[in-house]
Formats: structure tokens, C-alpha cells, sequence
């Protein structure tokens, strides 16, 4: 199988970009032939192409080691819901603040929002199917749109949205029905040339809805509708923006990434942080800043300022001294003073 990859407009969702897992770490095993692996694919997903009959499935398939592994899925978060399940042998998965090592039969299931890695650092012996269908939504109050093919009555879909979205289980031990109906998968993807098998594709994907909702009704769900909440769209947005503190930001374009309004996301971040937007901003660009300073000493102040997201070195000494009472490279200095004592105390 070729694996191809192709270059796309990224998704937009209220003014920002979302851009596809490339899943490189396991292009790389199957080029260096360490796995087995088919997919059918769209976006920057590696498979061969999906066409539009499957339109809102980006990606569809498995792989199958079955010898030891150099490799493994570091975190990340997928621009839809994804539907993991392992047929065979084990594997180190983890979901937010879970850690597992799955087993047959296990099924995940991760929402957009939620970042995961499969590895702890390398795969396990197994394998290894994953559904990716994209519902339009990457924050978690936003409103779940299926695909128009998938064919659970109005009333089952809701069911099946609403326990999905209001309760935080991620892994299910299933029977040997969802068991077949991967296996069925499996031949399908194996066997499509030019999207031949969409049908039989879209009759599986169903198929797998179906077993999850049964499935999910036999578990006490307990429902919480603060998991759709957008407080919590805005807790993850700030999660995130540690790893983005040097762009740009303004509190529009902040508000946008976090997927509510303006006033509504200025009221989240004080709730939760007790701060104002823009002054959470710089307490923590303040906190990398001074992290930068002590571990790289060859950097000058204006590169610790720019690597922060201060538009100017001087601006940036100018609210350093405001919080530390002292300027960056005073503050350097003390660092080191204070370690160098520490490093040879008084006999």
C-alpha cells in the first residue's frame, strides 16, 4: 500500500485553524517495515483515499505488530471522535490523566478535546483499528453535527450524543459482536480500491454506533451536563496556552480559540483563574520568562522577551521589575548567586 498523504486547508471553527494529525511516528514504522498497516484516509491522515460518498470519516483502519516496537504516538488530539479498538495482544494507552494498557476487546473512545498518546513510549504487540469521524465541533459546548449517512434513528443518535458528550468514560470492554464487526472492517479497507467498499464502510461505522450505544445503555451513566458547559471549553483553552505563549494573542482572538464570546470567555477566565484574560496572559509569559532566564544563560533578555510573546525587551523589563522587584538580569544574577551558596555551605 502507498501511503499517501495530502496537503489541505486546514479546518477553521470560529476564526482558528485546526490542522490534522499527520501521524508521522507511524508512517515512519511502516516505511522501516516494523508493522503492518492499511488505512483509508482523507486530510493529512497516511491511507489511501477516502471519496466523498464517506464525507465527515477521516480516517479508518489498523495496524499489527507483532514483534517489538521502537515507537509510539506521543499526545496529541484529533480534530473528531475516535473509536480505538484492539483485537489482539496489549497496549499503553493513555487519555487526560488516565493510564491503561488495554487489552482484547478494549474500545476507547477520546473526544476532540482530549489529548492521548498510544505508548508509554512504544507501542505495544497488537492490533490496533481506529474510527475518526469529524463532527464539526473541537471544544466540548459545541453542538455534535454526524454525518448525514449515519442512520441511527433521531432518537438512538441523540441518546448515543447525549452520553457521549455528558459523561467523561473513555474505555469499554466489549463482546465478541464489535469483535466481528472490526474484523469486517478489516476486510473492507483491505479490499476498497477507489472507495469500491463506501458502503460496506458506512454499514460498519453504523454498526459500531449501534454496538456502543447498546453498550452504553447497559452501564450506569451517570449524566453531567457540566462536562458541556463552556467554562469548560475555556479551562482547556488555557491549558493549552502554556505551550503558545509567544503568539500573538489578543483577548479576541484568545475568546475565539476558546470557542465562546468575547464577555463569556472574559467571565470563565476570572472565575477561574481570578485574573482578567490579558493579566493571566502575563503572569504566564512572566513564569516562562523567568523559567528561560535561569536555564539558558547565553540568551539576552530581548530573546527571553520575543520566546515569550513580549512585543519588546524594554516593555518586557518594565513588567518583570513591576512583579519581581528587580530586572531580569538582576534576577539571573541572584539565581545564580543564591545557587552557587547553596552548592558550598559553610562547614
Amino acid at each position: 500500500m502507498k501511503v499517501n498523504i495530502q496537503e489541505i486547508e486546514p479546518y477553521e471553527a470560529d476564526g482558528v485553524m485546526y490542522h490534522a494529525d499527520t501521524c508521522l511516528p507511524l508512517i515512519d514504522a511502516y516505511n522501516r517495515r516494523k508493522i503492518k498497516f492499511k488505512a483509508l484516509a482523507r486530510h493529512t491522515y497516511p491511507g489511501d483515499r477516502l471519496d466523498d460518498n464517506t464525507l465527515g470519516l477521516n480516517s479508518i483502519g489498523y495496524w499489527d505488530a507483532n514483534e517489538p516496537q521502537d515507537w509510539g504516538l506521543d499526545w496529541h488530539r484529533n480534530e473528531g471522535i475516535e473509536f480505538h479498538f484492539l483485537e489482539s495482544g496489549t497496549m499503553p494507552y493513555s487519555q487526560e490523566n488516565k493510564e491503561v494498557v488495554l487489552t482484547p476487546n478494549h474500545l476507547t473512545i477520546t473526544r476532540p478535546w482530549e489529548a492521548h498518546k498510544v505508548g508509554n513510549p512504544n507501542i505495544g504487540m497488537g492490533k490496533f483499528y481506529w474510527v475518526i469521524l469529524d463532527l464539526g465541533v473541537r471544544r466540548p459546548h459545541q453542538d455534535w453535527v454526524w454525518p448525514d449517512w449515519i442512520t441511527l434513528t433521531e432518537s438512538d443518535l441523540g441518546q448515543l450524543t447525549t452520553f457521549l458528550r455528558q459523561n467523561g468514560q473513555s474505555i469499554l470492554k466489549t463482546d465478541q459482536r464489535m469483535r466481528d464487526c472490526f474484523k469486517r472492517i478489516n476486510l473492507a479497507v483491505n479490499s476498497d480500491e477507489n472507495g469500491s467498499n463506501a458502503s460496506k464502510i458506512r454499514l460498519l461505522v453504523n454498526y459500531v454506533l449501534i454496538l456502543i450505544l447498546d453498550l452504553l445503555k447497559t452501564q450506569n451513566i451517570e449524566l453531567n451536563e457540566s462536562l458541556i458547559d463552556s467554562s469548560r471549553s475555556v479551562q482547556y483553552f488555557l491549558k493549552e496556552l502554556d505551550k503558545k505563549l509567544s503568539e500573538d494573542w489578543t483577548i479576541e482572538r484568545m475568546s475565539k480559540s476558546a470557542g465562546v464570546g468575547l464577555t463569556r470567555f472574559t467571565h470563565h477566565c476570572k472565575q477561574l483563574t481570578n485574573l482578567t484574560p490579558m493579566r493571566y496572559l502575563t503572569m504566564r509569559r512572566l513564569e516562562m520568562s523567568k523559567k528561560i532566564l535561569l536555564e539558558n544563560e547565553k540568551l539576552t533578555v530581548g530573546d527571553v522577551a520575543y520566546s515569550c510573546g513580549f512585543t519588546t525587551s524594554q516593555y518586557f523589563s518594565t513588567v518583570f521589575k513591576k512583579h519581581e522587584k528587580c530586572s531580569p538580569n538582576a534576577y539571573r544574577k541572584l539565581h545564580k548567586y543564591n545557587t552557587s551558596l547553596t552548592a558550598y555551605p559553610e562547614i
